[in-house]
């Protein structure tokens, strides 16, 4: 049980017992989980449900306990459908997504049934509700089908949101699939405006919208994946967002409009929503979720020996993939700023690498003699505590979603490097409707990085960015505060949607 009381003060004749089910992604489960502890510190028990393959990664990351739950708070795995490995590192995404939209609702009507007899024959509440990945529509239908309240959860930006949903439209007024490969390099992606979305800025470009409209594939994969889920969506009762309200105004609008008559909750950023809404002392307050086995303590002891703002943070993520050649020039600009930095080096950053060749994931002894004294690597560190910190002063990032909030809950401007899916557009909104980021170009060159990371520590355009993200932040804090607008949104989400007292 948890160890606040239902928000109303009314205790309900039994607990409700709701199964949540991320995407089977770092940046889907992270925010899946913070959603779990706030849901179980209202009194829900909880079931968790990772896929078999990142069940197995959190055991390896955190020790045979790292999944033992607490009291009303359980972890399930699911098989995914794809073949068993034990790679250290995300599955390929088409693929998952493939097998994930195809062959996973009998499979989790199945595990539902399971978990709900297992609860009733030990006495705790049987399933009542289900909270599904707006990526894991499956878990939506088999909630209807079996009589069950439903919520999902988009774990992205609102701002990605809308590119997802217009995909269909791309396609209808023939903009995607691209007709020539040659489109993907000739600026067709950059010079193409799309200034009929709701919502959205009017010189929006085919660039700034989610990677995915880069094919010339009819089929492809991820375009008719995100396609077929934000259609999807409607089959949930609501919509819950890990976002704020003063940050995507415009976009959650728009998002609001596109999904009547579904309510949509704004809960985030979800990581100062638990901070302040779950106590310390909570069962649940420990549970993790990261993939990777995590440097702790080394890397915060690091900081604390730098001044303030004195140090760049770099972090790619959990997905983002580059080319021996791109690993190179983010090292030599780095290098050249002479500032000092924390870099979170994955072993599978490089492509085809596994962390085995020369230096951590194959940077070059001459780069670690040339930054000796200033720089730290490390494979996975506590990201929100690292932004958090007085000594951070940028943040060089891929943009994801998760990323983007935490450095604006730390105070930290950002330089971007887009990846993949929505982080093009997150990006641009940085740059260009909230003012918190810049960005490098896609062909990355070391003077580039050397410049932008120089302007945005000590220039003018830093200073201006430094500013709003801090305004962003105070924003935040008073959104996730106990009573604050996110909080008060969770307890509607309970009252409203997965467990309204009758």
């Amino acid at each position: 049980m948890g160890s606040l009381p239902p928000a109303d003060g009314e205790q309900r004749r039994s607990p409700p017992h709701v199964v949540m089910v991320p995407y089977p992604a770092q940046g889907h489960v992270t925010p899946m989980l913070q959603l779990a502890k706030l849901l179980h510190a209202r009194g829900f028990h909880v079931t968790f449900v990772n896929n078999e393959f990142n069940h197995r990664r959190h055991l390896r990351a955190r020790g045979p306990g790292a999944l033992d739950g607490a009291p009303g708070f359980r972890f399930e795995a699911m098989d995914d459908g794809l073949p068993r490995s034990d790679a250290d590192a995300t599955q390929d995404v088409p693929s998952l997504c493939r097998s994930t939209m195809t062959t996973c609702l009998p499979r989790f009507k199945a595990l539902v049934a399971r978990v709900s007899a297992e609860a009733r024959a030990e006495g705790r509440p049987p399933v009542t509700c289900v909270v599904g990945d707006s990526t894991m529509t499956f878990s939506l239908r088999a909630a209807r089908e079996l009589g069950l309240r439903c919520a999902t959860l988009w774990t992205a930006s609102a701002c990605g949101f809308l590119g997802y949903y217009h995909y269909r439209h791309l396609v209808d007024r023939g903009l995607v699939p691209l007709q020539r490969e040659e489109q993907l390099a000739d600026g067709y992606l950059r010079d193409t405006v799309v200034d009929w979305i709701p919502g959205a800025p009017r010189d929006l470009r085919l660039r700034d919208l989610p990677s995915f409209v880069r094919t010339t594939d009819p089929d492809d994969v991820m375009l008719n994946f995100f396609i077929h889920e934000t259609a999807g969506m409607a089959q949930a009762s609501a919509v819950v967002v890990n976002t704020f309200d003063e940050l995507d105004a415009a976009p959650l609008g728009a998002m609001a409009e596109l999904l009547r008559p579904l309510p949509v909750y704004t809960v985030g950023p979800l990581p100062l929503t638990v901070r302040g809404n779950v106590p310390a002392g909570s069962p649940v307050s420990g549970l993790a979720s990261n993939l990777w086995k995590e440097q702790a303590e080394a890397p915060l002891r690091w900081l604390d020996g730098r001044a303030p703002r004195s140090v760049v943070y770099v972090n790619f993520g959990s997905i983002t993939v580059m080319s021996d050649e791109q690993l190179a020039e983010f090292a030599w600009g780095l290098a050249n700023t002479g500032y000092a930095f924390l870099w979170n080096v994955r072993p599978d950053l490089v492509k085809g690498r596994d962390g085995s060749a020369a230096g951590q994931g194959g940077l070059p002894p001459e780069f670690a003699a040339a930054t000796e004294g200033r720089s730290m690597l490390s494979t996975w560190c506590p990201q929100a505590a690292v932004l958090e910190h007085e000594a951070v002063g940028v943040f060089l990032t891929h943009s994801g979603w998760n990323s983007t909030l935490e450095s604006i809950c730390g105070g930290v401007p950002m330089v971007c490097w887009p990846f993949f899916a929505e982080q093009q557009t997150n990006c641009r909104y940085k740059r260009t409707e909230w003012g918190i980021g810049v960005e490098i170009d896609d062909d990355v060159r070391r003077d580039d990085v050397e410049a932008l990371i120089r302007e945005a520590m000590e220039g003018e355009k830093g200073h201006d960015m430094r500013r709003r993200v801090a305004q962003l932040r105070d924003s935040a804090v008073a959104a996730a505060r106990p009573g604050g607008r996110s909080m008060r949104n969770v307890d509607r989400l309970i009252d409203e949607v997965l467990a309204p007292i009758a």
